[in-house]
């Protein structure tokens, strides 16, 4: 009689990693809403995150499952879950990432930052970081401006050039120039935005940050509204 043997399960071929999985994607909204809180953003703002954790984790179903089978439409039918937050989500679990909570952490490998600029290489990046103490973008292009990263060696006035053109691009100066116009808040909400920004500041109700560039003191002097 030929031997019976029994072989496991197969595992599935993608499994759903932490990063990606609805508990995963959850503690990172809670983080978004901490940090937010931390620099007195949006109450409501703040809530949504929250609420919107506070779903995924009750869900029975993997928010993966969803996107796929449903996409963003999908993830906007869920109970507070709006199409901001959908596109949020969905970046969470293609990527495992999320840009906007790494801004809020502050949280970049410098060396690794400064190097995936054209014409910046890991060992020029590691100079930087280590000679001019650099750590962000934005301090890379207060260099740039300052003329420190021209007295850098291995920097002539064409690769310095490079790296203005290239940041002026990575740090979002053009990037208006291609949102549709679809999108854009009516001129009577900035200007009421702009008047309340201005009218709170003047009253010194605004909390401060030290902006990252052209400030390389780290003063902090910049009121922040989060409307």
């Amino acid at each position: 009689m030929p031997e019976t043997r029994h072989h496991p399960p197969h595992a599935p071929l993608t499994p759903t990693s932490d990063a990606t999985s609805n508990a995963g994607i959850a503690r990172r909204l809670d983080e978004v809403a901490q940090l937010l809180e931390q620099q007195q953003a949006n109450p409501f703002r703040v809530k949504a995150y929250h609420n919107a954790a506070a779903t995924l984790r009750a869900l029975t179903r993997p928010v993966a499952d969803i996107l796929r089978d449903e996409g963003l439409d999908g993830l906007d039918r869920l109970p507070a879950i709006g199409a901001g937050l959908a596109r949020t989500i969905a970046e969470l679990v293609n990527t495992g990432q999320l840009a906007m909570l790494e801004r809020l952490r502050g949280e970049n490998d410098p060396v690794a930052l400064l190097a995936s600029v054209p014409g910046i290489g890991p060992r020029l990046a590691q100079r930087l970081h280590e000679e001019l103490d650099i750590d962000s973008l934005e301090e890379l292009e207060a260099a740039a401006a300052d003329g420190r990263l021209r007295d850098l060696e291995g920097f002539g006035e064409k690769r310095v050039a490079g790296v203005r053109d290239a940041l002026a691009t990575r740090l979002g100066r053009r990037r208006a120039t291609t949102v549709p116009a679809v999108h854009a808040p009516p001129v009577a909400e900035l200007l009421d935005v702009d008047r309340e920004y201005r009218e709170s500041a003047r009253l010194g109700v605004l909390p401060h940050i030290a902006p990252r560039r052209f400030n390389p003191s780290g003063e902090t002097w910049l009121p922040v509204l989060h409307t």
